[in-house]
């Protein structure tokens, strides 16, 4: 009878809230709290076709829970890495009574077998917006030479480069995965464009293959073929080999980078670069948690140089980035500064100022784009599941609220949840709560009500009205001819009746 869950149904379900137990709850708690969803949901309770399907599936959520957390094994790993450990592939061969030490351990190995199995294979959808403005006037003008050009009193800043680009990969098998990319830019009013098709396959668990095919219109076709390696946990070597066709003949070209991890925050590279523009260069590039620094240097034709970089990470929630670098070769010298901001949750906006020797001054403004989240259709799901869920509790309500009417129980009278607006001085924002009244009457046992110390948003009945903000419960009830009421943040334990929820009905 039971159906199989989606993926997307089990990673948005907390499987103690599900239950409404706490997470040192016994194996004679979840039972107890298991039987009574079952006795609420069993599909043949219902006899309508739709509350009946709504039924199944909330039946077959509360046994999938039920399931894992009665299981020692499976609830070790739960309570350690949650769902996607339990997703992890292998746990079938390891032996059974582990300590949670050896299963972190076990899970540990598992998982770098999944991520060797499936390198590269997700799917990363990203772009970049980049543009270039020239302000060298504001600091270099030539009032001399232009004294009776119309306009010369006003500084010329123009947008003299931009680019836009954009890549997506998507897993074709468990080994290979196509990655579609392409490119716009232009410079000093020429422009062009590129598209790039590649196809990689991991080879085994320490290498992978890829096959390149590009094309455009300031270049002839291009076919390449790139090579990855683990030689040692802390080496790698990558080669790229290309044949770039054009209106001159057949251009070759050779790519080879050797790289060590030095430590563990830091890499150092050594490349060769043979063909177009060839070269030899090493680096070295340490990244941690509030810096990224990196300094190279290259020899090379037409280009030979010596680069230093900084860039400092603040942890706030905006992901403030301020960097600075300085390069020095034949062409010059260039010193450039800026800083990016987070300014959505898939968008970050950077600029930097380039000022440099002869080139002059240049701003550039870089907007970084990643794959966006329909968070109003999943709303609008999670409503739906939800009223569906509360169809399915009036009867046992009807049952509950004529108990606890005979003994001057637990009534609910009222209970709101989501975003409340208290303070006058935001009266113009937007009040967003959901009628829980129902679902939280149904939880109630004996003439008590217990919420574990948890999300509300994820009890049966329950969704969340406004994603990402600040949520309370906010509830009036009866208890023994008297109106308590409380408000609560959305992740703390609330245990009904209790003598400190009493208010002055005379007010």
């Amino acid at each position: 009878m039971a159906t199989a869950l989606s993926e997307e149904e089990l990673d948005n379900e907390d499987y103690y809230s599900l239950l409404n137990v706490r997470r040192e709850a016994s194996s004679e708690e979840l039972k107890a709290a298991y039987r009574r969803l079952c006795m609420l949901y069993h599909p043949d309770k219902h006899r309508d076709p739709e509350l009946k399907s709504q039924a199944e599936r909330l039946f077959n959520l509360v046994h999938q829970a039920y399931e894992v957390l009665s299981d020692p094994q499976t609830r070790a790993i739960y309570d350690i890495y949650g769902k996607k450990g339990l997703e992890m592939e292998g746990w079938e061969v390891v032996e059974r009574r582990r300590a949670p030490a050896e299963i972190r351990e076990e899970f540990e190995r598992l998982q770098r077998e999944r991520e060797e199995r499936r390198l590269q294979q997700r799917t990363n959808p990203k772009g970049t917006i980049s543009v270039g403005v020239d302000a060298t006037d504001l600091f270099d003008r030539y009032d001399e030479e232009y004294e009776d050009v119309s306009g010369s009193g006003f500084p010329q800043i123009e947008i003299n480069k931009m680019h836009i680009s954009q890549s997506i990969e998507a897993p074709l098998t468990t080994t290979d995965t196509a990655i579609l990319s392409g490119s716009l830019s232009t410079q000093n009013g020429n422009g062009g464009g590129s598209i790039n098709f590649a196809l990689r396959r991991v080879t085994s668990a320490k290498g992978w293959g890829e096959l390149e095919f590009g094309a455009g219109d300031l270049q002839g076709p291009l076919f390449g073929l790139k090579l990855f390696r683990n030689l040692t946990p802390r080496c790698f070597v990558t080669t790229h080999c290309a044949l770039q066709f054009s209106s001159r003949g057949i251009r070759p070209g050779l790519t080879t980078v050797l790289a060590r991890n030095l430590d563990k925050n830091t890499v150092g590279y050594l490349q060769w670069r043979w063909g177009i523009q060839s070269a030899m260069n090493t680096s070295i590039v340490r990244d941690t948690k509030t810096s990224h620094f990196t300094v190279a240097l290259q020899l090379g034709v037409p280009h030979s140089f010596a680069l230093i970089s900084y860039q400092h990470k603040f942890q706030d929630d905006d992901q403030t980035r301020v960097k600075g670098s300085l390069k020095a070769g034949f062409f010059g010298t260039v010193v450039e500064y800026g800083a990016e901001r987070k300014i959505s949750r898939h968008s970050v906006l950077g600029a930097a100022v380039s000022i440099g020797v002869p080139q002059g001054v240049s701003l550039k403004v870089k907007e970084l784009q990643k794959q966006r989240e329909n968070t109003a259709t999943d709303v609008l799901q999670k409503r739906q599941e939800a009223e569906a869920a509360i169809r399915l509790m009036q009867e046992s309500v009807r049952r509950i609220i004529e108990a606890e009417e005979s003994r001057m129980g637990l009534i609910i009278v009222n209970a709101w949840y989501g975003k409340f607006v208290n303070d006058k001085s935001k009266k113009s924002e937007k009040v967003k709560v959901i009628d829980v009244t129902v679902p939280l009457q149904c939880l109630v046992k004996d003439s008590k009500l217990i919420l574990t110390e948890a999300s509300k948003a994820r009890l049966p009945g329950f969704y969340d009205p406004c994603v990402g903000e600040e949520k309370n419960l906010k509830m009036l009830y009866q208890f023994r001819g008297v109106l308590p009421q409380v408000m609560v943040p959305d992740s703390e334990a609330l245990r009904i009746p209790k003598q400190s929820h009493r208010i002055d009905t005379d007010g």
